[in-house]
């Protein structure tokens, strides 16, 4: 004998019937004041809430009704400017705003582009908080993984000054692979037996990572965005200390003529690391020349718009290190 209740299906319940009936294709527009009616439900009912997230999700789930999913979105949003904390705080959170929202801009679901903004607007607005009364940890890592995979979001008040955040994260990430190639050669070579190939190559990241620190600094003054300040001020350590470990071991290293910024030809460095100020140019309002031209915000995340970056970054360091630092090629 079975005890408890079985669960009920996602449009069983109450208001779950109502999204469902709210978002059908057939509907030739959104009924406003069904969707309010949706919301008194939320509001009044304990499990409200819960049931009207559920519908949500079994909406959103593996549906290629571009009608349905453009419904779906217009209740969600009239849902979260109208339902309480109790609602706003389930959606903010990964199971739903990850892996329900951002799927959607995986390619089998070919969304059109406003569809695409806005999902992405969501989880920009979500991110940036509910006057403390809603958790938005989740969502804000949602948010930081996509702007960190280079995807612009519709709008640019994450930043005054030009720099496009998503580019931003990538000159960073190349920062950091820098860092960890220079820190390598820096441990592994002892004075007096240094290898000819680490040193050239230890010389050409010296500048590199002058370059980014400059551009750094300039950034900071820039860029309001409090998470990317933050992580900014991080990088702009880990390049302090490399910097001041290669200055110790060679206390005549190149300083004024290492500084050029000019962008008029690109330089020996840019070549060989791929750092070329000419072709970034973050810190000017130029960036916005590179403004994303595919219709279809997916295509720059390799299908996947959370993909972990790691395996990414380690095929770089591989194809750097190998003709440089043939003995790490191990690694």
């Amino acid at each position: 004998m079975a005890f408890g209740k079985a669960p009920k299906e996602p449009f069983g319940t109450a208001v779950g019937s109502l999204v469902e009936r709210a978002t059908f294709g057939s509907l030739q527009t959104e009924e406003w004041g069904q969707f309010m009616h949706i919301c008194d439900v939320i509001n009044a009912t304990e499990e409200g809430p819960k049931d009207a997230v559920k519908a949500l999700k079994k909406k959103l789930s593996k549906n290629c009704n571009h009608k349905e999913i453009r419904l779906t979105l217009s209740l969600l949003d009239m849902c979260m400017q109208n339902c309480g904390p109790r609602f706003q705080s389930l959606i903010v959170k990964k199971d739903f705003c990850k892996d329900k929202l951002v799927k959607l801009l995986n390619p089998r679901y070919n969304l059109p582009i406003d569809l695409q903004e806005r999902i992405l607007t969501f989880i920009m607005t979500w991110a940036r908080g509910f006057q403390g009364m809603v958790d938005v940890t989740e969502v804000k890592e949602v948010y930081l993984e996509l702007l960190k995979k280079g995807v612009e979001f519709p709008s640019s008040d994450t930043s005054k000054g030009g720099p496009k955040i998503g580019k931003l994260y990538s000159e960073l990430d190349m920062a950091k692979m820098n860092v960890r190639v220079m820190s390598s050669i820096l441990k592994e070579n002892v004075p007096g037996s240094e290898n000819p190939d680490d040193m050239n190559l230890l010389q050409k990241l010296y500048k590199t990572c002058r370059m980014m620190q400059e551009r750094i600094m300039e950034l900071l003054v820039t860029v309001e965005n409090e998470d990317v300040i933050v992580e900014l001020i991080q990088v702009n350590e880990d390049l302090n200390n490399v910097l001041l470990g290669h200055e110790r071991k060679q206390p005549s290293a190149p300083s004024s003529d290492l500084l050029d910024l000019s962008t008029d030809s690109p330089s020996p460095v840019a070549a060989v690391l791929g750092t070329d100020p000419a072709a970034s140019q973050l810190p000017g309002p130029t960036a916005s020349k590179n403004k994303l031209q595919s219709p279809h915000y997916y295509e720059i995340m390799e299908f996947d718009p959370l993909a972990p970056t790691e395996v990414i970054y380690e095929e770089i360091d591989a194809a750097m290190l190998k003709p440089e630092v043939e003995k790490n090629s191990g690694c």
